[in-house]
């Protein structure tokens, strides 16, 4: 269970930190269940409630300083994934982000700036869908990443440069 003032990762809405533990005074829920108050970090102006036992949606504490620098130390080896198929790279994309996994959203980022790469170089345009689920995957990876370094998000990517030694294509 998280206690009041944790940050935690909530599916899609990102990073959250848990405003409170309670129970709800409503007819037809039980009054010993518990809720979380949660509020998103980088969605202003909304309120996550939710309960405490929820298995529909993946709650987990945030990285570790130590496990933010693991996975940046290990960006390099993350292999990428080339799938072909609109929709079922948009599927996969849907997949990786509901699952919250870090190495699973690098491993999204990495692909889909490949991708993105070859398409340009073939004079192609970037599909919208591809865009959205890159800039939804950094968001996600990278607002973990700054509450966990205590920076700003923007800062994220300077930091994972410096600490791979300046070789910025490490993430892409």
């Amino acid at each position: 269970m998280f206690n009041v003032g944790d940050y935690i990762v909530y599916g899609t809405s990102g990073v959250c930190k848990v405003e409170e533990v309670t129970t709800m005074d409503m007819e037809g829920v039980p009054k010993d269940r518990l809720y979380y108050i949660l509020k998103p970090v980088y969605i202003s102006k909304s309120t996550i409630m939710t309960p405490v036992d929820n298995t529909k949606v993946v709650m987990r504490s945030v990285m570790t300083r130590e496990e933010v620098d693991d996975l940046i130390d290990d960006m390099e080896g993350v292999e990428t994934e080339s799938i072909n198929d609109d929709k079922k790279r948009g599927e996969k994309c849907k997949s990786v982000l509901a699952s919250c996994e870090s190495r699973e959203l690098v491993r999204m980022i990495k692909s889909l700036y490949n991708r993105n790469q070859r398409r340009l170089a073939q004079g192609k345009k970037l599909t919208s869908g591809d865009e959205r689920y890159f800039h939804m995957a950094e968001d996600s990876l990278y607002g973990e990443m700054a509450i966990t370094l205590n920076i700003d998000r923007s800062e994220v990517p300077g930091y994972i440069s410096r600490r791979i030694g300046g070789k910025t294509e490490a993430l892409c």
